[in-house]
């Protein structure tokens, strides 16, 4: 089977996650395909496969040299967002793409006016949605692309490595993935998550993370009758939006900069909630705009009366730089590999998240490599077969240049 056959059965898999849900993982259909995966690498002559009662899938290539050889992992996620659905995805291919409109369906149409990052793939062939869904490359390229480099060292066994471990694990999108992730079982000395965007992106820097969840009590009383009694939840919903700085939103920001970013409002006069999340690369500002939000609750409490505005601040994920710095040989084995598969790096921070920051907090240095695909999360995504053959080379030179050092 290859690269892009791999890819493409994945896909008819609806594995989104559900950011509401108390269940691990978070939706019972990703279960149904974490099946499917386990049973492919065990086809595949993978050995020590096993999936846990969660649906994490651990699984080993062999070393095939007498060498002592650290022990290196790739980890990519099943599950796709919430943002977008992920059920009967209509996958299909643009073979030598021209640089012109994609037509996606009738009325539904990618062009690079909208999305110029398509021109980087001119001559390419890509793999597109119909237009309704997204196509869920985010991570089902970093699967296919770990898989594939998996059997390819099987089959090339002149390409001497160590042991080389691999996982693949539910409910990344809603932050979850890495929580119930086992580091010991997993037992690796380093590993790499294959869940960066297009080609060449290697990234060691992320936002620091939290969510910030704003509850506002209101009092409902019939408007004829309201004078100095009704306490309108909507009204004071949006004072407290309107608190936040205006400029320092996603829309607003780049590189390096932190935001606010209201996710989601549920109101009415008598309760309103905000979800935000907040996001900086730089911790201090990351603290700094934590304490902000609670201060802002404080002030309309101040305003209202105390109970009348409750937020409720809790980290997600730190910055995974503190972890990588001290070890960086992991990051110069990424760029010798780039390099010597024709690969520019593109070293940047990562305006967002992956599991690998929450896993070198856990003790697994992680950083994250680019798995081709571009514009997640919606019904423009797409991704380049040619982009998936290079992270697939990446991670094969990456394991033989770890056995050479």
């Amino acid at each position: 089977m290859n690269i892009t056959e791999r890819f493409l059965n994945y896909t008819k898999f609806d594995t989104q996650s559900a950011e509401d849900s108390q269940s691990v993982p978070s939706t019972a259909k990703q279960l149904v395909f974490a099946e499917y995966l386990k049973k492919e690498l065990e086809d595949e002559g993978l050995e020590d496969v096993e999936m846990d009662e969660k649906g994490y899938i651990y699984a080993t290539l062999p070393a095939n040299t007498d060498k002592a050889v650290p022990t290196i992992g790739f980890i990519s996620h099943y599950d796709t967002s919430p943002d977008c659905s992920g059920a009967d995805i209509k996958a299909r291919i643009v073979k030598n793409y021209d640089g012109k409109e994609i037509e996606l369906s009738e009325g539904i149409t990618s062009s690079p006016r909208k999305f110029p990052e398509l021109l980087a793939h001119v001559g390419e062939d890509l793999i597109v949605t119909d237009g309704h869904t997204l196509l869920g490359a985010d991570d089902k390229t970093g699967i296919a692309e770990i898989v594939q480099a998996m059997c390819y060292l099987r089959d090339h066994q002149e390409v001497k490595h160590g042991k080389i471990r691999v996982a693949f694990n539910p409910d990344e999108e809603i932050g979850m993935g890495a929580h119930h992730f086992n580091v010991k079982k997993f037992g690796c000395d380093w590993a790499y998550t294959m869940d960066g965007g297009d080609v060449g992106e290697l990234e060691y820097e992320n936002f620091n993370a939290a969510s910030a969840k704003i509850s506002i009590k209101g009092v409902s009383v019939h408007p004829g009758y309201a004078k100095d009694k009704m306490v309108n939840a909507n009204r004071l919903a949006v004072e407290f939006a309107s608190m936040l700085p205006a400029a320092e939103t996603p829309e607003t920001t780049e590189g390096y900069q932190g935001f606010y970013h209201l996710i989601g409002m549920q109101t009415n006069t008598e309760l309103a909630k905000l979800s935000y999340i907040i996001r900086d690369h730089d911790r201090e500002k990351f603290e700094a705009r934590k304490r902000f939000v609670k201060r802002c609750a404080s002030r309309m409490n101040e305003k209202y009366g105390d109970g009348t505005v409750t937020a409720e601040v809790n980290d997600q994920y730190y910055n995974m730089k503190e972890k990588i710095d001290p070890q960086m040989h992991v990051i110069d084995l990424v760029l010798k590999a780039m390099q010597e598969v024709g690969v520019t790096a593109k070293v940047k921070p990562i305006r967002g998240g992956t599991d690998g920051a929450q896993l070198s907090f856990m003790g697994l240095p992680c950083p994250n490599i680019f798995a081709g695909g571009v514009n997640f999360h919606g019904p423009y995504e797409f991704v380049s077969i040619q982009s998936m053959e290079k992270a697939m080379n990446v991670v094969v030179k990456i394991c033989e240049l770890t056995a050479n050092r």
